[in-house]
């Protein structure tokens, strides 16, 4: 064991004992980004850090087969932060954890450490990736007849004296604060409930798990305000959809490896190739990127929302943007991705991603001609004449592209390869076998 990991293990132990910490949760996600917790007593944290902490991985989703069940859970001390929602003071802490098998390899199907795997190999090309998230989410309340209602009917940026997203954004960022997660914006975003919270950037491990906990902050500090938090792509019909837009960015050591004072847009022909890939595999990685039925509803609900692979500078149509906040500052280069939703499992996103643009420019990708205009004002013919495709309509259309990709099946690795691709069946399959209130409503007065 290396001497940093020694001395933040020191720490942790040191930091349970000083502040009187009572429990501390061992945090891990299953294949579908549903975040899991168990807890341990402060006497069996040394013994979790040499040999780990064992559980029953066949009782979670997707981590293991039946005959494989004995697994360990192995906490990273470099994610150790106290939670702050908790009301007894300084009693309850944090730890994400690496899924382990009872020999210490990494488990198969454990999506951070796909992810880990993904940034071997980014790290293999001689790159750091950087990563800053977009988040947007819903905040709502039940009315009488239990449905859903958005929590006020503000838009983009308005300001409400003394509504209730104000009070929530305040708590919430407090909040990320504390647990050492910076947040660079905040607003009300375009849809009645809906906000934006964007965090600032980070590798991209520790941004995956900063996602997690910005999750249960945010679910935590809504049900504190007395409304919950959804982060589901498409809650309201006519209104936009929560998405994830994501920048991300290489660097070769201190030197950004997109930047190009010369290149169109400051672009580097590592960024152009990047762009490249994203564009390629598109329609293969969009299942992991919008994994759920739900998710269609966004991506072909309009309001900005990317229906088309194609990129662009100022252009919100396009699925991959090159954004110039800050003309001429190296370090600020970046492309953003704007087909991720809110409900993604970010470990896994994040790896076909990179693998996508990585592989663009391994390859060495050529960027097809950037679309200037809206995309969605273009006839079918324009379009085709660009070359410019469709991402998936449905949930069932991402899988069967998905299911053909050796790209995703390498980077997801076997197991969780399939057992992601007959969970997203099963989900298709039960949403075409229901009878909708549209049905009702449409066919039963004249059928």
């Amino acid at each position: 064991m290396n001497s940093i990991m020694d001395k933040q293990q020191e720490y942790v132990l040191r930091a349970i004992e000083e502040r009187d910490i009572r429990f501390i949760r061992l945090w891990f996600t299953d294949v579908l980004g549903q975040l899991k917790s168990v807890a341990i007593a402060p006497a069996e944290v040394e013994g979790a850090f040499e040999e780990g902490i064992g559980f029953d991985g066949s009782a979670i989703e997707g981590l293991t087969r039946v005959f494989e069940s004995d697994m360990l859970l192995s906490p990273d001390p470099s994610t150790f932060q106290m939670l702050p929602w908790r009301e007894e003071v300084n009693s309850v802490a944090r730890m994400f954890c690496d899924v382990l098998t009872p020999d210490g390899e990494p488990a198969r199907t454990d999506p951070r450490a796909v992810l880990e795997r993904q940034l071997a190999r980014v790290a293999d090309a001689g790159f750091t990736c950087y990563v800053h998230p977009e988040i947007e989410f819903y905040l709502v309340d039940r009315d009488g007849d239990g449905r859903i209602v958005p929590t006020d009917y503000a838009g983009y940026f308005d300001h409400v004296p003394g509504g209730t997203a104000h009070e929530f954004r305040r708590h919430a960022i407090l909040m990320l604060e504390q647990m050492g997660i910076s947040v660079e914006f905040s607003h009300h975003e375009g849809g009645p409930g809906q906000n934006e919270i964007d965090l600032r950037f980070a590798d991209a491990l520790s941004m995956a798990d900063n996602i997690m906990t910005f999750r249960a902050v945010v679910q935590e500090v809504a049900l504190q305000e007395g409304c919950q938090a959804t982060f589901m792509p498409k809650p309201f019909i006519g209104q936009p959809g929560s998405g994830m837009h994501t920048h991300f960015s290489l660097f070769e050591g201190d030197r950004n490896a997109f930047h190009d004072p010369a290149g169109q847009y400051q672009l580097s022909a590592t960024g152009r190739a990047f762009i490249a890939g994203l564009l390629h595999h598109a329609t293969e990685i969009c299942a992991v990127t919008n994994q759920h039925v739900n998710s269609y509803k966004r991506l072909w609900g309009g309001d900005e929302a990317p229906s088309y692979v194609c990129w662009g500078h100022n252009n919100r149509s396009a699925l991959v943007r090159v954004p110039m906040h800050k003309p001429g500052k190296a370090q600020s280069v970046r492309i953003e991705f704007r087909g991720i939703d809110s409900s993604a499992n970010p470990y896994l996103a994040f790896a076909v991603i990179l693998a996508a643009g990585l592989k663009g420019i391994e390859e060495g990708y050529e960027l097809p001609a950037e679309a200037e205009d809206t995309v969605w004002a273009l006839s079918e013919l324009e379009r085709k004449s660009l070359g410019i495709g469709a991402l998936p309509t449905s949930l069932k259309s991402a899988v069967a592209a998905m299911a053909e990709s050796d790209l995703v099946a390498d980077t997801l690795g076997e197991d969780a390869f399939e057992f992601f691709r007959r969970n997203k069946r099963r989900e298709y399959l039960a949403y075409d076998a229901q009878v909708t209130d549209f049905e009702i409503s449409q066919f039963f007065p004249r059928l």
